[in-house]
C-alpha cells in the first residue's frame, strides 16, 4: 500500500500581539500535513505543524525536509512503528515529526475505527480540560485593558510572560486585576542566573493578592549548575520548558526542577510526548502538557493525550484570529474537543 502525503503553510494571524522574552509575532504560519493511501477515496489523517525559531525551526525549513523524506521512502511506510523508524533515522524538526506522526495516527485511527487514546494506550481524554490562558509582554498600563477585553477572569489559571525589564511591573498590574487567581509565571530563559532571578523573586513576593501556581524556566535551560542552586530556595514551583525537548536526562532534571512541561512540538510525537510525561511522573515531578500558537487541529492532538497531564495550558488556537477548524470549544476556561477523529477540507 502506497501513501500519499502532503504539507502545505497556513498563515494564521494573531488577535493580538504575541510577545515573550525574546521575540514578538502578529501572525504564525504552521504547515497542516495530510496523508491518505493511495488509490483509496478513504480516510484522510491531518497533522499540524508549528514551528519554533527557538530551535531553529522555519516553514521553509520544514518544507524542505519533508521533500527530503518523501525521497527517503515516506510514502512506503505501513506502519507507526516504520514510520518512527524513518524519522528517527533522517532526523527532521520536531515540529514537522509531529505533524507527520499525528497525521498517519490520525489516519490509522479512522482506518480501524479507534480512538486516537486507544491506539495510543492511553486512557480517554476528560470531556472537560481547563486550561491556563496567556497574558503577553506588553506595557504594563495596558494589562488592565487587555485583561477586560479578553475576559481573562472566566479561566481558573493564568499565565503571564514577563521579563527581566517590566515583569515586576506586569504582575503588580495583573494581580491588581485579578487578586488572588492562580498564575503561572513564564520566564522563557529571561534571566541569565539565579542569584538576578532570587531577586526579582523576592520583589515580587512582596505584591498584595500574588499567588503563583509555578515559576517556567526563568533561566536558560544551559544553566543547570543555576537550576541545581535555584531549586530548594525558589518560593515557588521551578518548571522545565525549554530544558526538555525531544529527550532529557530526567535524574538530572529532577535535581533541578519540580515539573516538566511537555510540548508535542518539542517532542517531536505522540509516542515520545507520552514517553516524556511517563518519565516526567516516573522521576516524582509534576506534568505539565503546553503547546505552541497552534490551531484546534494542533490543540485537539494534545488533548488526547490530557489524561497524562496535572496542569494544561493550551490556549495556542485562543490566540488565532479567525481560528480556522473549530475542532476544540472554549467555555469558562474549560476546552472540549469534538469526538471525532479530525477530517478537515482541502480548502479550509
Amino acid at each position: 500500500m502506497s501513501l500519499i502525503w502532503n504539507l502545505r503553510t497556513r498563515e494564521l494571524p494573531l488577535r493580538y500581539t504575541w510577545k515573550i522574552s525574546r521575540n514578538a509575532s502578529e501572525s504564525k504560519t504552521n504547515l497542516l500535513a495530510s496523508v491518505t493511501a493511495a488509490g483509496s477515496a478513504g480516510a484522510t489523517g491531518w497533522g499540524e505543524a508549528a514551528p519554533n525559531v527557538r530551535y531553529g525551526e522555519t516553514p521553509a525549513g520544514l518544507l524542505t525536509e519533508f521533500e527530503l523524506l518523501l525521497g527517503a521512502g515516506l510514502s512506503r511506510v505501513q506502519s507507526l512503528d516504520e514510520l518512527e523508524e524513518l524519522l528517527d533515522a533522517q532526523a527532521p524538526a520536531h515540529a514537522l515529526r509531529f505533524g507527520l506522526e499525528s497525521a498517519y495516527v490520525h489516519w490509522e485511527a479512522q482506518r480501524t475505527g479507534q480512538s486516537v487514546s486507544r491506539l495510543l494506550g492511553l486512557p480517554a481524554p476528560p470531556p472537560r480540560v481547563p486550561t491556563a490562558f496567556s497574558l503577553p509582554i506588553m506595557a504594563p498600563e495596558a494589562v488592565a485593558g487587555f485583561v477586560r477585553e479578553q475576559r481573562m477572569a472566566r479561566f481558573e489559571l493564568l499565565k503571564i510572560k514577563v521579563d527581566r525589564e517590566s515583569g515586576f511591573e506586569l504582575l503588580r498590574a495583573l494581580t491588581r486585576e485579578l487578586p488572588g487567581r492562580p498564575l503561572i509565571i513564564d520566564g522563557n530563559e529571561a534571566w541569565a542566573d539565579a542569584d538576578s532571578l532570587l531577586g526579582f523573586l523576592e520583589q515580587v513576593q512582596t505584591l498584595p493578592g500574588l499567588r503563583v501556581r509555578l515559576l517556567e524556566q526563568p533561566l536558560p535551560a544551559a544553566c543547570a549548575a543555576d537550576y541545581r542552586y535555584l531549586r530548594p530556595r525558589s518560593p515557588y514551583p521551578l518548571f522545565a520548558d525549554e530544558s526538555v525537548t525531544d529527550a532529557a536526562d530526567f535524574a538530572a532534571i529532577a535535581g533541578q526542577f519540580h515539573g516538566v512541561n511537555m510540548k508535542l512540538m518539542k517532542a517531536g510525537g505522540y509516542r515520545n510526548g507520552i514517553r516524556l510525561l511517563e518519565q516526567t511522573r516516573a522521576h516524582g515531578l509534576q506534568t505539565m502538557l503546553g503547546c505552541m500558537v497552534e490551531t484546534s487541529l494542533g490543540i485537539w492532538s494534545a488533548l488526547q493525550v490530557s489524561a497524562l497531564a496535572d496542569v494544561c495550558d493550551l490556549d495556542g488556537f485562543l490566540i488565532v484570529r479567525d481560528e480556522p477548524f473549530g475542532l476544540v470549544q472554549e467555555e469558562q476556561g474549560q476546552l472540549s474537543a469534538q469526538a471525532a477523529v479530525p477530517e478537515l477540507r482541502e480548502g479550509a
